[in-house]
C-alpha cells in the first residue's frame, strides 16, 4: 500500500501549485491597478464664452477697442492708433503729419480724393482723429492762457468767469469728450481759415466739396450760424464728417450722453452751465443729422 499512498500525495501537491505566467500577468492588471497616462481619459475642451461673459465683450476686455457706439468711443477715451477699426492715412493724402482714421472713413475719403483729383482739385488732410488726451492738451493750453485765443488774447485774463471762458474757447475748439474728431469720422482739409476758401484755389476746393462730398458720405457739420443753426461752433469750411459712422454716434449722444458726463479736464464745471451737449455736440448742420 505504500506506493499507492505516495502516488496519492503527489496528485494533491500538483493541484496546489502556482498559476501559469499569462494568468499571473492578467491578475496583476486587475481593476485596482493605475492606468498608464496614454490610457487616461482626455480633458473635454473648455466651453466657449457666453454672450454675457465679460471677457466676450471687446469693449470691456480691451480698453483700446471700444465699440461703435459706446460712451468710451464717443468721448474719445481710447488710443485710436491701437484700435483695430482705425488705419493709418497714407502720406500722399496729408500735409506731412501722421494721421489715423476709422477704416470706413478712410476708404470713402480715398474714393473722394481720386474723384476730386480727376476734376483738377487736390484735397489735403491737415487734421484728423484726436482722442480725449490730445484734445485736453489743446483745451487746457487755451484755458490756462498758455495758448492765445485766435492768436489774440489769453482766455484766463479776459474771461475770469468759467462759462464765459468756455464759450470763448468753444468758438473753434471743442471740450475734451465732445469733439467729433474723437470718432475717426471727421477731417480738416487744405486750410484752417475760412478766408482761404473765399477765393482762388481754396474756393475751387470748397465749391467742389459742397457739390460732391455728399456722394461719398461727407457733410460739413459747421455751416454759417443763423436761424437754421443758431448755436455751436463758428463756421468751418474745412471740416467734413463721414456720416455713415458719425450719425450713429450723434444718435447715441442724444440718447445717452449728459452734460455731467463731460469731465476730467480744467474747466469741465462749465459744461452743464453752457449746455455743451445741446448747443455744441448737437449744434450742427441739420443735413449732417440725417
Amino acid at each position: 500500500m505504500k506506493p499507492i499512498a505516495q502516488l496519492f500525495l503527489l496528485l494533491i501537491l500538483s493541484a496546489c501549485g502556482t498559476p501559469p505566467n499569462d494568468e499571473a500577468t492578467a491578475t496583476a492588471s486587475g481593476p485596482d491597478t493605475l492606468a498608464s497616462p496614454a490610457a487616461s481619459t482626455s480633458l473635454a475642451p473648455a466651453p466657449a464664452p457666453s454672450e454675457n461673459d465679460t471677457l466676450a465683450q471687446p469693449e470691456l476686455a480691451n480698453p483700446d477697442a471700444p465699440k461703435v457706439p459706446s460712451v468710451v468711443y464717443l468721448t474719445g477715451k481710447f488710443d485710436p492708433s491701437k484700435h483695430p477699426d482705425f488705419v493709418k492715412v497714407a502720406a500722399k493724402y496729408t500735409d506731412g503729419d501722421p494721421y489715423v482714421l476709422h477704416q470706413a472713413t478712410y476708404a470713402s475719403f480715398e474714393q473722394m480724393h481720386a474723384a476730386a483729383l480727376a476734376d483738377g482739385v487736390k484735397l489735403v488732410m491737415v487734421s484728423a482723429t484726436r482722442n480725449f488726451e490730445r484734445q485736453k492738451q489743446i483745451w487746457e493750453a487755451k484755458w490756462n492762457g498758455q495758448r492765445l485765443l485766435e492768436g489774440k488774447e489769453k482766455a484766463n485774463e479776459v474771461y475770469p468767469d468759467p462759462a464765459d471762458r468756455a464759450r470763448a474757447i468753444l468758438r473753434y475748439s471743442s471740450m475734451p469728450g465732445t469733439s467729433r474728431h474723437h470718432w475717426g469720422t471727421d477731417i480738416d482739409l487744405n486750410d484752417l481759415e475760412n478766408s482761404y476758401f473765399a477765393e482762388g484755389e481754396g474756393k475751387k476746393v470748397y465749391d467742389w466739396l459742397t457739390a460732391n462730398a455728399a456722394t461719398y458720405g461727407f457733410c460739413q457739420p459747421y455751416t454759417p450760424k443763423g436761424a437754421a443753426r443758431p448755436n455751436g461752433y463758428e463756421e468751418e469750411k474745412w471740416h467734413w464728417s463721414y456720416l455713415p459712422v458719425a450719425t450713429q454716434l450723434t444718435d447715441f449722444a442724444i440718447a445717452n450722453l449728459k452734460d455731467a458726463d463731460i469731465s476730467g479736464f480744467a474747466g469741465a464745471e462749465a459744461a452743464p452751465q453752457i449746455g455743451v451737449l445741446e448747443n455744441y455736440v448737437l449744434g450742427i448742420n441739420g443735413a449732417c443729422k440725417e
